[in-house]
């Protein structure tokens, strides 16, 4: 009797944790902007507008923004990792086609709300419980892309065609190229390191679990995973936080006019390097639109922008091999390429 009273307090006390702990990061992160703003404006006195003022804004909010992100995200799917191993997961995908694997984790993805470096730890998630690797890029690539803040925005700014326009075609690219991706059965190149932590944590799965080991799970993922790439989050935000900051508008407009036909690779090569949101970047697209960028141009530097930006690629080098990488980039700057063309011929 007086041990289940001393296993129940351990289990109440693993779980109270983490819901004191939950207060205390919502606070944190709904004041990021305003921890930023008082740092760049009243400690360091700088003054608004120039470059320099706002690339040192957006990295001081943006990084730790996306490492609150991270610890929220891996902790939760590292309890939920606790629940699914490598053989319930593939019973669950049993009988299903790949195809199929693929449409799923792309709707999957529209309902996760994520940037590109936020979504990487539910994608190490889907790797490490065997899904197979076409789906997780199909959720790696919609995740990010499409979300309810790009719906809202867009039905807002353009109606609800080019909103249903940008669903379907983002879809599109999510599945065919996760498809493509699965197809050619690259698992050889991503990283050992992943595998072996899936390894570590299937061994952990036996018997009946105690939902106080589970929330353990969480912590030991976030500790885990978090110092394995937090320096790759660190330089890539760093890279995007001078193209943000030092990239003017005007200069887009004027290099990405209205029926140029090398609009739209250039548009990608100059949204990869950038690293920003939905709510973020479509701003940024209308007004470019409104200055002469044909849409499916805009579309095409929306979509690199948010779904193929420099910084996830440099996150990514830590869990996958620079073939894969390659693979990858090749894929969904095709399908980028050709959704621009073929709404700068329709529209």
């Amino acid at each position: 009797m007086k041990e289940k009273i001393i296993q129940l307090n351990r289990q109440s006390n693993g779980i109270l944790f983490p819901a004191l702990l939950l207060p205390i990061w919502i606070l944190l992160y709904l004041n990021l902007q305003n921890f930023a703003n008082f740092l760049i404006d009243n400690l360091a006195g700088m003054t608004q507008g120039q470059h320099l003022t706002e690339t040192l804004r957006f990295f001081l909010f943006e990084v730790p923004k996306v490492l609150l992100l991270l610890v929220l995200i891996i902790f939760g799917v590292g309890i939920l990792r606790s629940y699914f191993t490598t053989e319930r997961t593939r019973n669950v995908l049993e009988g299903k086609s790949l195809f199929t694997g693929n449409v799923l984790a792309a709707l999957l993805g529209i309902v996760t709300p994520f940037c590109s470096c936020s979504a990487i730890p539910l994608f190490l998630g889907f790797v490490e419980a065997g899904v197979p690797l076409g789906v997780t890029f199909s959720f790696l690539i919609s995740a990010p892309m499409i979300n309810e803040v790009a719906i809202v925005l867009l039905l807002g700014m353009f109606g609800w065609r080019v909103m249903l326009i940008y669903i379907v075609t983002g879809l599109f690219i999510a599945i065919i190229s996760g498809w493509i991706i699965g197809w050619l059965k690259l698992e050889k190149y991503v990283a050992d390191w992943v595998f072996q932590v899936k390894t570590s944590h299937e061994n952990g799965e036996n018997g009946t679990v105690r939902f106080s080991q589970r929330i353990q799970n969480g912590f030991d993922s976030v500790k885990e995973i978090v110092g394995k790439i937090w320096i790759y989050i660190v330089i890539g935000i760093a890279v995007g936080a001078g193209a943000h900051g030092y990239v003017p508008e005007d200069f887009l407009s004027s290099l990405l006019g209205k029926d140029s036909w090398y609009g739209v690779p250039i548009a990608i090569l100059i949204g990869v390097p950038m690293y920003s949101n939905a709510a973020g970047i479509i701003p940024i697209v209308s007004v470019l639109i409104e200055k002469g960028v044909s849409l499916g141009t805009a579309l095409a530097f929306m979509m690199s922008v948010i779904a193929l930006s420099l910084p996830e690629i440099i996150i990514l080098k830590k869990v996958l091999k620079w073939q894969l990488i390659a693979v990858f980039v090749g894929v969904v700057t095709f399908g980028i390429i050709c959704v621009g063309y073929i709404f700068n011929s329709i529209i």
